[in-house]
């Protein structure tokens, strides 16, 4: 993947967290949000990250935006940093013997 897209779905897990923290701006009204937004964020997710990777961390963000209180976790970023940082093959380093 291109640098520019990589950094796009950066921007792009950036937005959709901020999305995810709306819930806390309207007290009672933003919990109800939270019903259309965790499937939504669950979809989002698995088409932003393909594969079994993208399935996991589409459940995660689905837990994590259905559950009361665990809004503040930044799910999207931390699926991006996940794997273009934690991941990469450029950030691993190997160890000859």
């Amino acid at each position: 993947m291109n640098k520019e897209k990589k950094y796009q779905k950066l921007a792009l897990s950036l937005l959709f967290d901020a999305i995810g923290y709306v819930s806390y701006l309207i007290p009672g009204l933003g919990e109800l949000s939270d019903i259309v937004w965790a499937p939504a964020s669950a979809y989002i997710m698995t088409k932003m990250y393909k594969g079994n990777k993208g399935k996991v961390a589409g459940a995660i963000a689905f837990i994590e935006e259905a559950m009361p209180g665990l809004d503040v976790i930044p799910t999207f970023t931390l699926m991006w940093l996940y794997t273009y940082v934690f991941s990469s093959k450029e950030s691993k380093t190997t160890i000859e013997v």
